[in-house]
């Protein structure tokens, strides 16, 4: 029973974390333009960086990553199972991509995404950004980018643990990720979709 009682509670605080959406706080912080009234009206890194420039891009990035990371490290850190740990860094996801403090409108939830799979296991959350460093160095789209990394890694994770639970919500985050990329998926389908670029230094 405590077990279970310690998943709710890491769950719900890992939801509350992922909930801050840190493009708006920096954006507000340094000057920007609210993130979800420009480009892509999304708050995240990319939009961020076409319209903020490279360092409210980065600490957006790390900032994301780390609402993901760190609930699934301290779930690991109590010795949650490993669904238990998995669960948390899928709460993460959630409270980004619907989060409670902006009407449950979030962002896309990649950073989070890598930041929960390198707390679940550093190896795989390695491999996954590189598959995104080395498709975007190639392509410059980041939501091909994205979606060629969120294809591959539930693949990865079996292979690392053979976890059927963490897999199983691995393969659940990458579907949810998905949709909220569906309209990038549909810019790609018809040749409007843009390039990772910025304006500003």
């Amino acid at each position: 029973m405590d077990q279970y009682l310690n998943i709710i509670l890491f769950a719900g605080v890992a939801y509350l974390i992922g909930s801050i959406s840190t493009a708006i706080i920096v954006c507000k912080i340094m000057g920007i333009e609210d993130p979800r009234k420009v480009g892509s009206h999304n708050p995240g890194a990319t939009n961020v960086l076409r319209h903020g420039g490279k360092k409210a891009a980065i600490i957006t990035l790390f900032g994301d990553m780390l609402k993901g990371l760190i609930p699934v490290f301290a779930a690991a850190q109590f010795q949650l199972e490993p669904l238990g740990i998995a669960l948390v860094g899928l709460l993460a996801l959630l409270g980004h991509c619907f989060p409670v403090y902006y009407s449950f409108k979030g962002g896309k939830g990649v950073a989070t995404y890598y930041g929960v799979i390198l707390g679940l296991n550093w190896q795989v959350g390695l491999i996954a950004l590189i598959i995104w460093l080395s498709v975007a160095y190639l392509l410059k789209i980041s939501s091909v980018s994205a979606l060629a990394s969120l294809s591959a890694t539930p693949f990865i994770i079996w292979h690392f643990t053979q976890s059927v639970e963490q897999t199983t919500v691995v393969a659940l985050m990458s579907i949810i990720v998905f949709w909220r990329h569906r309209t990038n998926i549909h810019a790609l389908m018809h040749g409007t979709e843009e390039k990772i670029k910025n304006n500003t230094d």
